[in-house]
């Protein structure tokens, strides 16, 4: 359940930009009157319509995800915080500028600090960040452990690289569904590939 709630925004955004890509004309006449005074000119066209409505719609559910959270006094953790603050500044930027350039980074810097985090932790901390949020679930021998944090540092960095290359070759539309079948499937593909090397390490 905790991993459909962390991709929540990223369905929504997909819904409201495959909504918005097959009624350019609503989307354009809705975001010019919704996001008009928020965006450079005032005018918001057919062709970034889309993507704008979308950047709203992202921006909104992050911060309902973490309003939701208070609520229900649950700890928020800090890559909530940090994708808040992050699609708040690159989605502002793309709605003032009318680009989607900003947005298409925000999974990649998103990817590579948690990477980072990993690795800065590893190796300057001392302190393994994946042990840390599984260890109370699996015994495993340390130097598994160790693997098993640098292969999510290596996954985190391919999946930054892999983003900005779909966002910058490929149409803004194929980037979106990237962003929701491929990053999902890419994900539990990952996970599932890890189970089967841990199942051999596991601890009784």
């Amino acid at each position: 359940m905790k991993i459909l709630f962390d991709f929540l925004p990223i369905v929504l955004f997909f819904g409201m930009f495959k909504y918005a890509e097959g009624n350019t004309e609503w989307a354009a006449a809705t975001a010019t009157e919704w996001l008009g005074f928020m965006v450079s000119g005032g005018v918001v066209g057919p062709a970034e319509a889309p993507v704008l409505l979308a950047t709203v719609v992202v921006i909104l559910a992050t911060m309902a995800q973490i309003i939701w959270l208070v609520a229900r006094g649950r700890k928020i953790e800090p890559m909530l915080w940090i994708s808040l603050g992050l699609v708040t500044l690159l989605g502002g930027a793309t709605i003032y500028f009318h680009s989607e350039s900003f947005i298409k980074w925000k999974p990649t810097v998103l990817y590579w600090i948690m990477g980072g985090a990993l690795l800065i932790g590893q190796l300057v901390f001392k302190k393994n960040g994946i042990q840390s949020l599984m260890g109370a679930q699996m015994t495993l021998p340390d130097p598994i452990w160790r693997k098993v944090n640098y292969s999510w540092v290596g996954f985190f960095a391919v999946m930054g690289f892999l983003n900005l290359w779909v966002a910058f070759t490929f149409s803004t539309g194929t980037w979106v569904n990237f962003k929701l079948f491929g990053g999902m499937g890419l994900m539990f593909a990952f996970i599932l590939a890890q189970a089967v090397f841990l199942n051999k390490h596991i601890k009784a």
